[in-house]
């Protein structure tokens, strides 16, 4: 088994912030609003910018090393 990484973890991370994003909008679309959705929409945004972030740096110090 593979070991874990900074930038795997990042790409999960990613993958399910945009998935939550999604469920949160289709939500809102179809009319179960909540008082606090936008909350998490904003919520899951910044965590998709987060992991965006770690993959660009461990890409950037993989980079480096070579």
């Amino acid at each position: 088994m593979s070991e874990w990484d900074m930038a795997t973890v990042g790409l999960i991370l990613v993958g399910c912030s945009i998935i939550a994003a999604g469920l949160i909008i289709a939500a809102m679309l179809l009319g179960f609003f909540h008082s606090s959705s936008q909350f998490m929409l904003l919520t899951a945004i910044f965590l998709i910018v987060m992991g965006a972030a770690v993959v660009l740096l461990v890409d950037r110090r993989s980079g480096q090393d070579s």
